[in-house]
């Protein structure tokens, strides 16, 4: 089964270092958010990546076709004229990548509309590029194919972002505490599986996933929820990043199931 990760936006609000480069290649641990994503699913044997690029997308081909060369032990012997070049202690991941340019102000339902052909027939995953999570993909695979609909989406729930407030009526405030998990309500984190069906829904380039199509999926009752109560968070800002590098520093990033 495919993975499919939207890797083409502009990533505004994380301006501070996505005017350089995609923010999916803003680093976590020095390496790639993308790249963590990545091995989450790999982790539970799915190494075949779509990637849909768009903004800067060359510097994502780039990273993958040094990527081997990055991580291995390498002597430039020039000893003889030439270049000839030595690998030692070689390590590569079990992976197929297939990075598209879905071009730089395509909408969501288009990046993945452009994918098609490298699809085929089969069920694929997909989610993005930006956020990360201890979702059992096993599992959410297995809920996928029990109901036989087009889509399902990973749900999570979003915590309230300031303290409660219980307001009587005349505007005298009863009780203040702070946030809760419950005070929160479920979200769309990504993390879904679909049908190839899916691609008629989707129309061109100015098609937003999000929307259209996923309220229409939902109306034809084609879209499943399958609900996290673990980790999930994105990395929209630039406090969101520090808090992702903060977990991964301290060895205590939920979503890093591999061994090094």
């Amino acid at each position: 089964m495919k993975v499919v990760i939207l890797a083409g936006g502009l990533g505004t609000r994380i301006s501070e270092e996505s005017v350089y480069k995609p923010k999916p290649m803003i680093e976590i641990g020095g390496m790639p958010i993308l790249w963590h994503i990545m091995k989450e699913y790999s982790y539970y044997g799915f190494h075949d990546f779509v990637i849909c690029a768009g903004y800067k997308q060359h510097m994502i081909k780039e990273w993958f076709a040094d990527y081997f060369l990055h991580t291995s032990d390498i002597t430039f012997d020039f000893t003889h004229g030439k270049n000839d070049m030595i690998v030692h202690n070689h390590h590569a991941e079990p992976w197929k990548v297939t990075v598209v340019d879905t071009g730089l102000n395509t909408m969501t339902g288009g990046r993945i509309k452009r994918i098609q052909r490298y699809i085929g027939d089969e069920d694929f995953m997909m989610t993005y590029g930006d956020g990360v999570c201890d979702v059992d993909i096993a599992k959410l695979v297995e809920f996928h194919k029990s109901h036989g609909k087009i889509a399902t989406l990973t749900a999570v729930m979003q915590e309230q972002q300031k303290g409660v407030l219980d307001v009587r009526e005349d505007n005298t405030v009863q009780a203040f505490r702070e946030k809760k998990n419950v005070d929160g309500s479920l979200i769309n984190a990504g993390y879904m599986v679909l049908k190839p069906a899916i691609f008629d829904y989707l129309t061109d380039d100015t098609c937003v996933f999000e929307q259209e199509p996923m309220q229409q999926l939902a109306a034809d009752g084609q879209l499943m929820s399958y609900t996290h109560k673990g980790f999930w968070q994105c990395m929209d800002t630039i406090r969101e990043k520090q808090l992702l590098e903060k977990l991964y520093a301290k060895g205590t990033a939920p979503w890093k199931k591999w061994e090094d």
